[in-house]
């Protein structure tokens, strides 16, 4: 297919981090937003892409940004939100997409890949119920959209894997909430060769893709994984959902909110799909064992290390 001018909502994310590199390889101009460019410089080496300061949920700002565009990309996102009625959700979800919308329509933007989750609209937490009113602003707005629905995701720098990882190092106890949710963890590489096909084949427009990876876990599994593969003791105690709920009222007062209510129930609902969105897009989904375990070689480096000083320290 020719080059496209894309611009990308939430390009310096996770999900962006791999995706923009990955759509500049398919030949692709990108423009990224950012609150601050500077800290973004390793994509704006890439020739074909623009880091640029904007406020997206500024509707002029994204106006002018949108002109001479093909498409569009959001992958903005959020887990957590300051307070907990829902409006964090709300902002970050829904008026953030609504905006994008008319901003497409007014530049003559016709192309817009969504991301949202995996089970959207399932459940009582604000953070799925925003996911899928997202989807419904993005289904009927009129313009040529694909939507993505990815269980967890896990890759460098993701917080799953990485984010246990860390706290393995400070808690070999770790009392775990809903212990026995699973997930279908996709790779964020499956992820973004997804979005670069389905920008690339017009049968994916006006449909959705589930996106997740060929084995199911429970979050006992994926913790217990973690310290295996980082060389950490850990016992995990599954807590039952009475003190599961405690745990996550108190971890809203914590620094960087490890768990929230909301949280919990999202928890409530299973991350595993039902239709391969990846085949349908002709991709094989990558299993965990082929990645997770050199993507956690540096941390059983370390864990190595340190043992190694507790063992010969005063000698």
């Amino acid at each position: 297919m020719k080059p496209l001018n894309i611009v990308v909502l939430g390009g310096t994310g996770f999900v962006g981090s791999h995706l923009v590199p990955r759509l500049h390889a398919a030949g692709h101009r990108i423009t990224v937003f950012s609150r601050n460019r500077e800290q973004h410089r390793e994509l704006g080496v890439l020739p074909r892409v623009r880091v640029e300061n904007a406020d997206v949920h500024d509707a002029a700002s994204l106006t002018r940004q949108l002109e001479g565009a093909d498409a569009a990309i959001n992958l903005v996102g959020i887990l957590n939100e300051r307070g907990s009625d829902g409006r964090g959700f709300e902002k970050a979800h829904v008026a953030l997409t609504e905006t994008l919308i008319a901003a497409c329509r007014k530049t003559g933007v016709r192309r817009l890949l969504q991301m949202s989750a995996l089970r959207a609209g399932d459940g009582a937490s604000h953070y799925l119920r925003t996911r899928f009113d997202a989807e419904t602003r993005v289904r009927n707005s009129g313009l040529a959209w694909t939507i993505f629905r990815p269980s967890v995701i896990f890759g460098p720098g993701d917080g799953l894997f990485f984010r246990f990882a860390s706290l393995l190092r400070l808690a070999p106890v770790l009392p775990l909430a809903r212990a026995e949710a699973r997930f279908a963890p996709v790779y964020v590489g499956d992820v973004a060769e997804a979005f670069t096909r389905a920008l690339a084949h017009p049968y994916s427009i006006g449909r959705s893709y589930e996106l997740f990876g060929p084995r199911v876990v429970s979050l006992r599994e994926i913790v217990r994984w973690t310290a295996e593969l980082s060389a950490r003791r850990c016992w995990i105690i599954g807590l039952p959902d009475a003190f599961g709920y405690l745990q996550a009222r108190i971890g809203e007062w914590l620094p960087g909110k490890p768990i929230s209510r909301d949280n919990f129930r999202s928890l409530l609902v299973d991350s595993v799909g039902e239709k391969d969105g990846l085949g349908e897009l002709g991709i094989v989904s990558t299993p965990m064992e082929l990645i997770v375990p050199e993507m956690l070689g540096a941390d059983r480096r370390q864990a190595k290390l340190d043992a190694f000083r507790e063992e010969h320290r005063g000698a």
